[in-house]
């Protein structure tokens, strides 16, 4: 196997607030191979945006990396300091931020806002920058691009703005994307418009991409390889079609079975009740022992309240974090 673009060890982000401390990521450690799909979901509070946030440096002064590695394209991001961030930030490694309606600075102009990547790593001339500004909007299917230059944040839908969101993120070819939920909050046809346009450009450009979402029918649609993440840990990974077709955790399980199916019974029968995951996701300040989901998760036993189930290779890339798996007796 060839280096991973990504490769991240033992990372752990912790939050310092005036209830203590508290991990909102636990121990994670993934790879990502040069042009793959990697899907991260889990239910919000998990630890995907945390995930995002750190490999990008963008934690907030509450948040700190207290343990793990982070490698990407052969750099150590966590020893990097903010100088040397900024010049990867953009030029290496691009996020697409999950509200479009905030993520555009109101006071600039759209074409502002795009051209200002392009002339800060590529110190490109105004007209120079304009021109490739244009050929961005115009790459993400926006309608008149040089009319949208000129206009205002306000001025355009959220489906345009993420748009614009993906165009500066793609400005200077940047080897990894991470997409925070980029479609949470469109219709639902503008998500069906953003999700063929990322899928598109992923493959013409042939850039790794994190996509972070709570919507598996994503994840299926548009991801290589996923991972599954719960109370701030990984709980499992496989490629797509290995985990859709047979799903270890019991958690994975839960997610899957609360997707309502796309057609009725064919039988002319009533679809039968979405299944849901009993109780809530732990609090941070009150962890449960042992395995975080096991209050929940109904093929607990007595060991999963005493034990953190470590990760065990299930063969083929299938990786899964329960006891279950461990030994037969469990």
């Amino acid at each position: 196997m060839p280096e991973p673009l990504l490769s991240v060890r033992n990372l752990t982000v912790s939050f310092e607030t005036r209830r203590g401390v508290f991990e909102a990521v636990r121990n994670v450690s993934f790879e990502m191979q040069a042009g793959r799909v990697l899907g991260v979901v889990g239910e919000s509070g998990c630890g995907k945006s945390v995930t995002a946030m750190a490999l990008m440096q963008l934690l907030p002064d509450a948040a700190d990396i207290t343990t793990g590695q982070i490698r990407f394209a052969g750099h150590d991001l966590v020893t990097l300091n903010d100088r040397q961030m900024r010049a990867l930030r953009g030029r290496e490694m691009a996020m697409v931020f999950q509200d479009p309606m905030s993520s555009l600075n109101p006071l600039f102009s759209i074409g502002h806002q795009v051209m200002e990547p392009l002339r800060l790593h590529f110190r490109l001339s105004r007209a120079a920058a304009r021109s490739r500004a244009e050929e961005l909007l115009a790459l993400v299917r926006i309608p008149s691009p040089r009319q949208i230059m000129g206009a205002f944040p306000h001025e355009l839908s959220g489906g345009m703005r993420q748009r614009v969101m993906i165009a500066m993120a793609l400005s200077c070819g940047p080897k990894l994307l991470i997409a925070d939920e980029p479609t949470t909050a469109l219709d639902v046809t503008t998500q069906a418009q953003i999700l063929a346009l990322l899928y598109d450009l992923q493959r013409t450009l042939q850039m790794s991409v994190l996509l972070i979402t709570h919507d598996l029918g994503l994840v299926a649609e548009f991801a290589d390889d996923v991972q599954v993440m719960y109370a701030g840990r990984i709980v499992e990974r496989a490629s797509v079609g290995a985990l859709f077709d047979q799903p270890r955790h019991p958690y994975t399980e839960g997610l899957l079975r609360s997707v309502p199916p796309l057609e009725a019974p064919s039988d002319g029968n009533e679809p039968e009740r979405l299944t849901a995951i009993e109780g809530n996701v732990a609090s941070p300040f009150d962890m449960p022992s042992g395995c975080s989901f096991h209050p929940r998760c109904p093929y607990a036993c007595d060991a999963c309240a005493q034990a953190q189930p470590p990760e065990m290779s299930l063969g083929g890339a299938h990786d899964v974090a329960c006891l279950r798996y461990l030994t037969p007796a469990v």
